[in-house]
């Protein structure tokens, strides 16, 4: 075994070895932030309830307490929970409020449709409905909402 110091060559090598970028640290920073972003994602989301069956906060806005009576050229159509659809207090099928929407644009071209969808009903039968008022010509649609208490 020698005792002399390394000679330069040596140092060189040595030196080269540790030239390269170690992306150890730099993986432990992702994998905190990974945990902090699922530790958080899960405190956002409520646990489901009956009120809130997905679980996902949604703050939704409330309704005006602007006067609820509707104008004479207004036509107001309610989908209950089961699905069926009620206009002028009567049970309708589908097909006849495609009639009563098209009546409804030759009397009144400006007719404005409130829908009020019972809180049961899927989003996809409100937009049928919508639908159904578009392509009778009735352009201004409403949703129909709950008072806010005072």
């Amino acid at each position: 075994m020698s005792t002399e110091p390394f000679s330069n060559e040596e140092e060189a090598q040595n030196e080269a070895v540790f030239s390269e970028i170690n992306i150890t640290p730099l993986t432990d920073i992702f994998l905190v932030l990974l945990i902090i972003f699922m530790v958080t994602s899960s405190v956002i989301i409520a646990p489901p309830s009956s009120s809130n069956p997905s679980g996902i906060r949604v703050n939704l806005p409330q309704g005006g307490n602007a006067s609820t009576t509707l104008p004479v050229d207004d036509l107001s159509i309610a989908v209950l929970a089961d699905g069926r659809l009620v206009a002028s207090g009567h049970v309708v099928s589908p097909q006849e409020l495609e009639t009563l929407f098209r009546e409804a644009k030759s009397k009144a071209p400006h007719t404005l449709v409130v829908i009020q969808a019972d809180e049961g009903v899927p989003h996809g039968k409100v937009v049928e409905v919508m639908g159904m008022a578009q392509t009778a010509g009735l352009e201004q649609l409403a949703i129909g909402v709950r008072q806010t208490q005072p």
